[in-house]
Order: structure tokens, then sequence, then C-alpha cells
């Protein structure tokens, strides 16, 4: 007898695969670009040149042999500022990523499985936290400590580890509950041990889609703090400065604008895209 619903489960797999392997796919190419920015981008980002002002994509009358995204308004290559501005963002999200991962999901583990005056102090502390606007509260703390990647990843961390110890939190509470903790402490294991060799695995799945879109939202925020040029000095190519100049000549340069705008949300979106996948993907119960 046939199964009726195996091109419904054969369907969700590829589309699983896909939401997995795209995502996966561009950020790959990113890092890859990163890494070998002095060998691949066509021209010195930081170079200028008014004769080549404003030049137009390769596909456009008017365009430039060796610029294929044009240039800016100071005749600096569009693209390689693109690719040298990857190396900024991905350094600041894996950064700000795993420090705030370290610290907010360890916060969480704790609350969530020790419970008591733990569980009371960080709750309250995290409650007083997330009454503050994150995105001023950004910008504040990089105005009093000062710009440069340093306060951006401090920053970063200092807003967002709300969010892993709230979600920890939660799910080490429902592990702290199953049977496999209940067998553990019958079998004479410590309450540290047990929460790191036997609840911290349970719910790496979470920290690990916590992580991905916590490197998108350091994306979005190194992004805005350059926009304003809170970032690192102006001159330095980022998507956020990019975007700033790109904005004051959307009318006869849109190109300035719009190729670091779609990095950028393609970059976002592939983080936070992969993050699901690989929770899905290797999450015991949503795998199933």
């Amino acid at each position: 007898m046939v199964d009726a619903t195996m091109p419904l489960r054969r369907r969700r797999f590829r589309v699983r695969n896909l939401r997995f392997w795209i995502p996966l796919t561009w950020i790959m190419m990113l890092v890859l670009a990163a890494l070998c920015a002095p060998l691949i981008a066509p021209h010195d980002p930081l170079a200028q040149d008014l004769f080549l002002e404003r030049l137009p994509p390769f596909f456009m009358d008017g365009a430039e042999p060796g610029y294929w995204l044009g240039t800016d308004s100071l005749g600096r290559d569009v693209l390689s500022r693109m690719i040298y501005g990857a190396r900024i963002a991905l350094f600041v999200s894996v950064i700000a990523a795993v420090s705030t991962g370290i610290f907010g999901s360890t916060l969480g583990l704790l609350a969530g499985y020790y419970g008591g005056w733990w569980d009371r102090v960080i709750s309250r502390l995290v409650d007083i936290w997330m009454a503050f606007p994150p995105v001023l509260f950004a910008v504040l703390l990089v105005a009093v400590m000062g710009t440069g990647l340093t306060s951006v990843i401090a920053a970063i961390a200092l807003i967002d580890w709300t969010r892993f110890a709230r979600v920890i939190r939660a799910e080490t509470m429902v592990q702290a509950h199953m049977d496999y903790v209940d067998s553990a402490r019958i079998g004479g294991a410590r309450r540290f041990t047990t929460l790191v060799s036997e609840i911290l695995p349970n719910v790496m799945p979470s920290i690990i889609a916590l992580l991905m879109l916590e490197m998108g939202i350091a994306v979005i925020v190194e992004a805005i703090l350059s926009f304003v040029n809170l970032s690192i000095s102006s001159d330095d190519p980022t998507w956020g400065s990019m975007i700033a100049e790109g904005r004051g000549a959307i009318h006869f340069a849109w190109w300035v604008l719009l190729f670091p705008l779609i990095t950028l949300f393609l970059t976002v979106l592939s983080f936070s895209t992969l993050g699901e996948g690989i929770k899905k993907k290797f999450d015991p119960v949503l795998s199933s």
C-alpha cells in the first residue's frame, strides 16, 4: 500500500533543505569574499578619482570596464567597498553574537535550572534591561564609550543578552523536568554536572538558532551606527556608511544606495532563516 503522505513529506523535506542551504550558501559566499577581499576586490576601496565619480553599473550606458557596480561621488568602486564592508559586518556579527550568547545563555541556564533566588535576580535584571529602547541604548553607549568597533561590539553585547537569557531560561525549565534529568540525579550526578552534560546539549539547537539571529541583528546595529557615523571612520567601507552616502544621491546615482542595501537585507534574512533551519534540522522534536 502506497503512503499518501510521502509526497507531502518529500516536499517538506525539500523546503527544509532549501531553507537551510540557500542562506548557508549566501553566508559562505560573504565569508569567502571577506577573507579573500584583497585578492578579489577589483580596486582599492579607499582610492578616490573624481574623474570617475558616479559611474553607472556595467549594465547601463556610460559604464566603465572594471567598475562592475559603478562608483560613488568620490569615484570609489562600489563593489570593492561592499566586499571590504563585508569584513567589518561579519567581524562585528561573530564577535558580538558569541559574546552575547555566552553571557545570556549562562544566565538563562542558571535561572532556569537552579530557580529560587537565581531566577528572581536574573529575571528582574532582564525586565529592567528590556525597559530601555535597544537602538537608542546602543547609540547612547557608543556615544559614551567612543566610536570604534570595540565600542560597537560592546554595545551590542550589553543590549541583546536578554534575548538569550529569556529563551534559554524557558528551555532549561522544560528540560529540567524531563526524565533523563531525574535519572542523572538518581545516578548520583551533581547538579552542575547534570546542567552541563545533560541539559546544555539539549538546549544547544536553540542557542545556535539564537546565535544566527543575533548575528543578523548585529549586522543591522552596526549598519545603523555607521549610518549615523558612530561606528568607525566615515572613510572606511561599511554598508551603513555607503547607504548613508547613497541616500543623498538616490535620484542620480541610485546604485550607491541600492546594492549595499540589498546586500544588507539578504545577509540579515539569511542569518535569520539559517538559524531557523539549523534548529529544525538538529532539534530532535522539530525534525521528527
